[in-house]
């Protein structure tokens, strides 16, 4: 799949840039041999950054595995995972990593999420018996976190103060509700591709007991002042980051880990795996620069606005598509394309809150496929990026409803 993929986004982009060379745009190959390279140094740069963060997030992990905490959380949600991941028995450590990965997901804590993922996917690793294939579990998961439910998007906000909006918290319900449809649409694909048994009754009383949380949540968060949501989440996140950190080191004073050396043995392994990734980041991050240079991007927004006037739609969501079509294979272009969205047609215009709706429902798909499989060596990757984009797709299309309905 993968294979296919990156072949396929080369030659797309050639077919785009030779339709750009024959309209006139003779600058168009330069561009795409610039973006090679500009590529092939972010890459380096991401990865510098991933060295600290997953030496850091591994070292405090060590210390919670010797503490006993993730064997805790794996023995607690066992039963659970027994109906969606048959393959990886209830204790296995996998699942309390899995759950921490979710939580901080759902708290937007990306710097401590993706370091705990990629240990979750290396001790699914140890279950899969084709090393480079894909398995069940190994999907899921990766699908899940793709498009894992964020309950306080503290990121978008902070763009929306900085770019003026009186109410920064203002696309915080649509955001919950179109992160919730990826989430749920990235479940269900793989739920039926793999077969799994929804009609389980502990399957359904979790799913119900999350809804009734979320609701409870969201009720919570509406009575209080639209002002103070911002610092709130803000101060939410950062206050439970640092608990987790105290937790376990806590926890592993307690039960007499020696907890520097354990935090030293789990860096250790933080920056062997940060390592191992550069191949897999310049491969994926140097075709999706060239797709971008080409126009090919351009053309289809083209395409999606033809379209739309043919049908009579109303338009005004197409000014968002750029932040959705891009968000799949780079998060920083598309914080970009939001931002130029903000400043081109108003912070609280329709496409500004739109575009925020977006960037905060979706994942970048390509890249997490790259980093999350990248680290385990992982290149058949089965129908793991086919169930994460529809989860992208069920994310863009639920925001642009739920935008027309509160914003419309």
């Amino acid at each position: 799949m993968l294979n296919r993929l990156w072949l396929g986004f080369f030659l797309v982009a050639a077919l785009a840039a030779f339709a750009r060379w024959i309209g006139g745009d003779a600058g168009v190959f330069a561009a795409m041999i610039a973006a090679l390279f500009d590529m092939a140094r972010l890459s380096v740069e991401v990865m510098i950054l991933l060295f600290g963060t997953l030496t850091l997030w591994l070292g405090f992990l060590r210390i919670a595995e010797r503490a006993g905490l993730v064997e805790v959380l794996a023995r607690a949600l066992g039963p659970v995972f027994a109906r969606v991941m048959p393959e990886v028995p209830r204790d296995h450590p996998a699942l309390g990593l899995i759950t921490l990965n979710f939580a901080a997901n759902a708290l937007g804590l990306d710097n401590a999420a993706t370091p705990i993922g990629l240990r979750a996917m290396r001790e699914l690793q140890t279950l899969n018996p084709r090393a480079d294939t894909a398995s069940n579990a190994q999907i899921l998961f990766l699908v899940l976190n793709a498009s894992s439910l964020t309950l306080l998007p503290v990121s978008i906000f902070m763009y929306r103060v900085q770019q003026g909006a009186p109410d920064p918290a203002l696309v915080f319900v649509p955001i919950l509700l179109a992160t919730s449809a990826s989430t749920l649409a990235g479940f269900l694909a793989v739920a039926w591709v793999q077969k799994i048994r929804l009609r389980d009754p502990l399957l359904l009383v979790v799913l119900l007991g999350a809804a009734t949380l979320l609701s409870a949540f969201v009720t919570l968060l509406l009575r209080l002042p639209a002002a103070s949501l911002a610092p709130l989440s803000s101060l939410l996140g950062n206050l439970t980051l640092f608990a987790i950190i105290l937790a376990f080191l806590g926890v592993g004073a307690w039960r007499r880990v020696p907890v520097y050396e354990s935090f030293i043995d789990g860096a250790r392994q933080g920056f062997e795996v940060a390592r191992d990734l550069l191949p897999y980041l310049v491969a994926m991050l140097c075709a999706i620069g060239v797709l971008r240079a080409s126009g090919a991007l351009d053309l289809a927004l083209d395409g999606v606005r033809w379209a739309a006037q043919a049908l009579h739609l109303d338009t005004r969501f197409i000014d968002a598509l750029p932040t959705a079509l891009v968000k799949p294979f780079s998060g920083s272009a598309a914080r970009a394309m939001l931002i130029d969205t903000m400043q081109a047609h108003g912070v609280d215009s329709f496409p500004a809150l739109l575009a925020a709706t977006i960037q905060g429902s979706t994942e970048t798909t390509f890249y997490v496929v790259a980093v999350y499989f990248g680290a385990v060596g992982i290149r058949r990757v089965r129908h793991a990026v086919g169930c994460a984009l529809l989860a992208d797709l069920a994310g863009v299309l639920a925001a642009i409803a739920v935008c027309y309905w509160f914003f419309g």
